[in-house]
């Protein structure tokens, strides 16, 4: 009896190790074979990216949420996935060399892809030049950037990220808790299918270096489902936000906190934001991103 694919790739990935998985063919546009660049297929290509050799607590869901993605990809025939456990590809460079100094051949680059998925976190060991070419990817390129849950944390050693971001990880106060989520932006391609709230269970995310006057918040936290006398609880304005979606020079990106267990990656409504804020990313769809107050309570 045949495995269901993504039972398939999430035993390979638990293994460690990089998988491209192409859609439905779209007519012209072939994979090129030998050394050097690669052709680009007709369809938008996507990098997911999963490194979490940076340290930290490492998330179960991670390889299932990879899977997930690249079965969005498959099954729609929008784009193709190419999932890496490793930081390799994060170049512009004919070689990646990276932050321990190996110095390694890459057929393929920053260059042919459209966009980067991430579900990385902490200090993922890039050089200053891997850095800058992953900042000019989406910044001059106009590239698309989705980060999903402990996104948050990565990279707090380098501001730049955290201004690509919009934010930087302060805690996740009540750990897992069940608490109304507000529905800030219906009109979102990624939120419009919730309702004005809705109740959801996650790792509530708090963060700070953030700024509405930068990035359009799509979810927030209902502050009042939750305890705020909670030692750990650090914001005094109530606001909480879970989804915001914001331009970086040319670049769209996209930023949500859910998505710490496995479960929740197989949560329908959690797949279509994903899905949807990919689209965005890659430039499928439009939206309004301007960014706009707290709304008056």
């Amino acid at each position: 009896m045949k495995r269901p694919l993504i039972a398939l790739i999430t035993t390979f990935l638990l293994a460690g190790g990089a998988l491209v998985a192409q859609g439905p063919p779209a007519g012209a546009g072939q994979r090129g074979g030998g050394r050097g660049q690669q052709p680009r297929p007709t369809r938008k290509q996507l990098l997911v990216w999963c490194d979490t050799t940076g340290g930290g607590l490492y998330h179960d869901s991670v390889s299932h949420a990879m899977a997930v993605i690249e079965k969005m990809g498959h099954d729609t025939g929008l784009f193709d996935a190419y999932l890496r456990t490793d930081s390799q590809l994060i170049t512009k460079q004919r070689t990646s060399v990276t932050a321990d100094g190996r110095d390694w051949p890459v057929t393929k680059t920053l260059d042919y892809f459209d966009g980067i998925f991430f579900c990385g976190l902490r200090e993922i060991p890039l050089s200053d030049q891997q850095f800058a070419d992953l900042m000019s990817f989406v910044h001059d390129d106009g590239k698309g950037f989705v980060a999903a849950h402990a996104a948050d944390t990565a990279f707090v050693s380098r501001p730049e990220f955290a201004k690509m971001m919009g934010s930087s990880f302060d805690n996740h106060p009540w750990n897992q808790v069940e608490a109304k989520v507000i529905n800030e932006d219906p009109s979102f391609p990624a939120t419009k299918h919730f309702p004005a709230t809705f109740a959801f269970k996650d790792e509530m995310y708090q963060v700070k270096d953030f700024s509405r006057e930068e990035s359009r918040v799509l979810l927030r936290l209902d502050p009042d489902s939750v305890d705020l006398k909670n030692p750990n609880v650090h914001r005094t304005d109530g606001d909480f936000p879970q989804a915001w979606a914001k331009m970086y020079g040319k670049g769209r990106v996209f930023v949500c906190a859910f998505g710490h267990d496995t479960a929740t990656w197989d949560n329908p409504d959690i797949q279509k934001l994903w899905l949807e804020a990919i689209k965005w990313s890659l430039g499928l769809t439009t939206a309004d991103v301007t960014p706009r107050p707290l709304p008056k309570q």
